[in-house]
């Protein structure tokens, strides 16, 4: 007997019926939700080449990548991140379009390293991009459209927060620091930790103003008053054209009538090399960690070939469930509304039956048990269902009630007027 047959490899998992029922439900709220803002749905391989993801090594590290060899040598990688490929498509595919372009997704990604925190190494998308687009409504739509697929789910306690990744890098020029001195001070702001980045500064001999807004850089998250402190502080022209991208993205917000969900968090300095203007992510409680990222990511489509402004977003449909779980939120399970059993006479009488109920939109079950009625009702009360249509020929049926016992003849006409 192979020792690992009957079990999963670490960091997957069995989706079972009720999980499974609900996961459908969510992409299939969220995806119709993109469709109705104008989102054209695209699917990208499950393989691409190394080179793909190559491109943008930001975006997801390579020993983060489940990889492969094809059978001319050449390295593959499972999909690690759905924004790529689409850039890849962009710059190949759609070469003479009428900007804006709306993308949609809802697909698998595979990543190592991602089980901490309850994520798996195999775990579900779904996200928008808008390509060919550099304004605020164009980030303030992005934003929009992630804030309405989280209430779409089902959650309505959660928070986005909403960075510029140029304010930081306008202080980083302002202090003529070099890259790699850049960088570490950008970890440890992204950690929050206050005493090595108070060391830092003061090994590096930064003094003044520009002093007092890095050490206060983990600090200023809030509401819009942020972006009025941080104005007040700075001046080198870079930070302050971020901070004034910034106020207009939130001015759209306001109009759409979302900024009870939304936060400013100027300390958000993750993946500087890879966005290049707005950056956000969605908490609610429960998680440690969000439940969405997303921002402005311009330089990446040239990276293939083609230049062009994108902004976008994805959402973590597994951690949604999570959320949904641990927030005690009551999804919907999978149901029978009606059994049905059938005598051998009334078989071709309840084939009939069966599929005009389900034409009606009814979720019907037909027994297959075998022919005795104590074993379909032993079966339909393990299974929840609440009644059993019994067809006993071609002109006789019982419409047996398990809740109450209640037993009432009908015909099929009287049925399917009935319902």
């Amino acid at each position: 007997m192979a020792k690992w047959k009957i079990y999963t490899p670490e960091g997957v998992q069995d989706i079972l019926f009720e999980d499974c029922y609900l996961k459908r439900n969510l992409e299939n709220k969220v995806r119709n939700l993109f469709r109705r803002y104008g989102y054209y749905e695209v699917e990208t391989p499950t393989i691409e080449f190394y080179d793909t993801f190559a491109a943008e090594p930001d975006l997801t590290p390579q020993e983060m990548m489940f990889k492969f060899f094809d059978q001319q040598g050449r390295i593959l990688v499972l999909r690690s991140d759905a924004t790529v490929p689409i850039a890849r498509i962009m710059a190949t595919k759609y070469k003479e379009v009428q900007y804006p372009l709306r993308f949609s997704y809802i697909a698998n990604m595979f990543r190592y390293n991602e089980f901490g925190g309850g994520k798996q190494k195999e775990f579900t998308q779904a996200g928008v991009e808008i390509l060919g687009a550099a304004t605020p409504e164009s980030d303030a739509e992005v934003i929009a459209t992630a804030i309405r697929a989280v209430k779409e789910c089902g959650l309505d306690n959660f928070q986005i927060d909403i960075g510029q990744v140029d304010f930081f890098k306008g202080l980083m020029e302002e202090t003529g620091l070099s890259e790699q001195d850049a960088e570490q001070i950008r970890i440890l702001i992204d950690r929050k930790d206050f005493l090595s980045i108070e060391e830092f500064v003061e090994n590096r001999g930064i003094s003044g103003s520009l002093k007092e807004l890095i050490l206060e850089l983990p600090k200023l998250f809030g509401s819009v008053d942020i972006i009025d402190k941080a104005e007040s502080i700075t001046t080198n022209g870079r930070s302050l054209n971020s901070l004034k991208n910034l106020r207009s993205v939130l001015e759209i917000l306001y109009d759409y009538d979302l900024d009870k969900y939304i936060s400013i968090d100027l300390g958000m300095v993750q993946s500087l090399n890879y966005y290049t203007g707005i950056i956000f992510r969605g908490f609610t409680y429960g998680l440690g960690f969000p439940i969405l990222s997303g921002g402005r990511y311009d330089n990446l489509v040239g990276s293939f070939g083609r230049s062009c402004p994108a902004t976008g977003f994805s959402l973590g449909i597994n951690m949604v469930m999570t959320a949904l779980e641990r927030q005690k939120i009551e999804a919907e399970k999978p149901y029978i509304e009606s059994l049905v059993y059938c005598e051998r006479e009334g078989r071709k009488l309840a084939f009939k039956l069966c599929e005009e109920l389900r034409n009606q939109g009814m979720i019907i079950e037909l027994y297959i048990g075998g022919r005795c009625m104590k074993k379909c009702k032993e079966y339909a009360v393990y299974k929840g269902i609440g009644g059993i249509i019994h067809v006993k020929n071609n002109e006789d049926i019982e419409l047996l009630n398990l809740k109450t016992g209640e037993v009432n003849r009908t015909s099929i006409k009287e049925l399917l007027e009935r319902k």
